[in-house]
């Protein structure tokens, strides 16, 4: 990816552990990698296709001086966090608060902390066979068209199945969403969690009836094992109700340890493991 980058931008601003130092303020150095697709720019000189890094050096002097934050960490955090969802051309970036009047007590030129921040894709997928079905998974897409840090990209048609894992239940209706998100694996788990709690979701049978279920599939080509989160999700090669949804807004996605796209793993399940009955 091309990158523009800000380089020891001066900013006078306000934050600190003591009070001194949100009372009288000091200087910042902020240095910048942004992220960027610079090639459409450079083909045609039109600024529109970048990113104006006047605009972004103004933004971030503004974030600055507008805000206090006992920690540059924080405040490291939450600029990055302001830019990339105000410039959203920008996929990365990496942010460097320098801070050379740190009250260390000894020595040193300064004090800085860095990070790296950026959009991650997700496939998610929706079930439920309990209630109004289709009305639990539509509040669900709306929640999370709603999270400041979520973009929904696009989203399924609802495809209606035969129950799986071999509990006597209802039918139920599936979609799949392909997101884009500022939130870290686990962070997004708690977000989809909240959205199943306020379903009135019931975690009493494994694999039994539900209101609504959300599962986090892939993420970038992440992979994870910890004791409340596996990605990619562990049985989604044996599952047509996640695949052919996920097929229809996603066929190109790859799974990052069978090395094959949704689409190919859909083309390869078995006759007698179809359990999509309708739509």
């Amino acid at each position: 990816m091309d990158l523009i980058k800000i380089v020891d931008l001066e900013v006078f601003a306000h934050h600190g552990v003591y009070e001194e130092e949100n009372r009288n303020g000091q200087f910042f150095y902020i240095n910048a990698a942004l992220s960027v697709d610079i090639r459409p720019a450079g083909l045609t000189d039109d600024l529109t296709e970048s990113v104006d890094y006047g605009t972004v050096c103004h933004f971030m002097n503004d974030f600055m001086r507008e805000h206090t934050f006992r920690l540059i960490e924080s405040a490291a955090e939450r600029m990055a966090e302001a830019v990339l969802l105000r410039f959203p051309l920008i996929r990365h970036l990496t942010l460097e608060i320098r801070k050379p009047e740190a009250p260390v007590g000894l020595p040193f030129s300064s004090v800085s902390v860095q990070i790296e921040r950026g959009w991650h894709t997700a496939l998610l997928a929706a079930g439920s066979n309990l209630g109004d079905k289709e009305e639990y998974i539509d509040r669900a897409v709306e929640a999370l068209k709603a999270h400041p840090l979520i973009r929904v990209e696009a989203v399924s048609e609802w495809i209606v199945t035969r129950p799986y894992g071999g509990v006597e239940q209802d039918d139920f209706v599936n979609g799949a969403l392909l997101i884009r998100t500022l939130l870290r694996p686990e962070e997004l788990l708690r977000v989809m969690q909240e959205e199943e709690q306020k379903a009135g979701r019931v975690r009493a049978i494994h694999w039994g009836p539900r209101t609504l279920d959300l599962d986090l599939i892939l993420y970038d080509d992440l992979v994870l094992d910890t004791p409340n989160l596996t990605v990619p999700h562990p049985d989604l090669q044996n599952r047509d109700f996640v695949l052919v949804p996920a097929a229809q807004i996603a066929p190109w996605y790859r799974h990052p340890l069978l090395h094959r796209t949704v689409a190919e793993l859909l083309k390869s399940l078995p006759e007698d493991a179809v359990t999509v009955t309708g739509s």
